[in-house]
């Protein structure tokens, strides 16, 4: 490709990275988002969103996400499909190298990669991943129309897939290795207000058995007060246990937290001069689209700072 330095770069095209490239290119600076998938991130891939402020009905996330994506894009922001596998966040400009080979230059850097699903790490997981074992319910979800699932999870994420999946299921089993919810409340009513969920309380995933067509048959849960089996039989099992941050790439070129999130203060900046962090990614307590959005906006506003000193 041409080689073009860029006063901004982003990594990552979710709530975050596009609200950073919307706020950089209305700024007047030449920005780039460069997203590995397609533009959205976990957001295109939700539901419904129903605590985003000024949708009183609620809003289809790949809706939300498209319409974000249409207003960076309509300022300037340019968004390319590459995986950025390594960078050099010390040179000048900085260096983004990605799997595809292409070398991108930028002045300063948004890191907005995200989170990917946890894995259970139950044994079978791998082996029927894609062939009932899913992280993602309103994508593979109608898969199973009128069939019976199970959701591992106690979070929001979790008791959302459960209540989506109820309207297409025959039945959705709620597993969840504590004896309530870490959902928010507005779950726990709509959970009430379904007939079909059946919670599977002070369990852990033992196994996931496959039927005779070697796709999902069974997961075996154990409860953890009395040391019981039970078996499960359903047609797919739903992983939502959490996430992990998208940092595998950065390899030492800004502090992460223990658990390999991006550390950075309040406005996104982090410990190399110029490279800021925003959204899921980042250290911090609520991690939503909102507080992505906020993150996006400021990461991209600092950014545009650094630039004029």
């Amino acid at each position: 490709m041409e080689e073009k330095t860029y006063d901004v770069i982003i990594i990552g095209a979710g709530p975050a990275g596009l609200t950073a490239g919307l706020y950089a290119a209305r700024g007047g600076l030449s920005a780039l988002a460069i997203e590995r998938i397609t533009p959205g991130g976990q957001l295109a891939q939700t539901d419904k969103v129903e605590n985003y402020p000024g949708f009183p009905q609620g809003a289809e996330g790949w809706q939300l996400a498209y319409d974000m994506q249409m207003q960076a894009e309509s300022f300037g922001l340019e968004i390319a499909t590459d995986d950025i596998v390594s960078v050099d966040f010390t040179a000048e400009p900085k260096k983004l190298v990605a799997a595809s080979g292409n070398v991108y230059y930028a002045r300063s850097v948004v890191i907005a990669s995200g989170a990917r699903p946890r894995k259970l790490g139950t044994p079978g997981e791998g082996e029927l991943a894609g062939k009932g074992v899913s992280y993602c319910a309103t994508c593979d979800g109608n898969f199973f129309r009128g069939k019976d699932v199970a959701v591992v999870g106690g979070g929001n994420t979790a008791a959302g897939d459960a209540i989506y999946l109820a309207r297409i299921c025959s039945k959705v089993y709620l597993v969840h290795r504590r004896d309530e919810l870490r959902a928010t409340k507005v779950y726990h009513d709509r959970l009430a207000e379904t007939g079909n969920v059946e919670f599977v309380w002070n369990s852990v995933s033992q196994r996931i058995e496959p039927n005779e067509n070697g796709t999902v048959g069974a997961l075996v849960v154990t409860d953890k007060n009395t040391g019981v089996e039970r078996t499960l039989d359903c047609s797919a099992v739903f992983v939502a246990v959490g996430t992990e941050p998208n940092t595998d790439f950065l390899a030492g070129a800004v502090e992460l937290d223990e658990a390999g999130y991006v550390v950075s203060d309040e406005s996104g900046r982090t410990s190399a001069p110029g490279v800021f962090a925003a959204g899921d990614v980042r250290t911090k307590a609520l991690r939503q689209v909102v507080t992505a959005v906020s993150d996006g906006a400021q990461a991209a506003e600092n950014a545009a700072e650094y630039l004029a000193l």
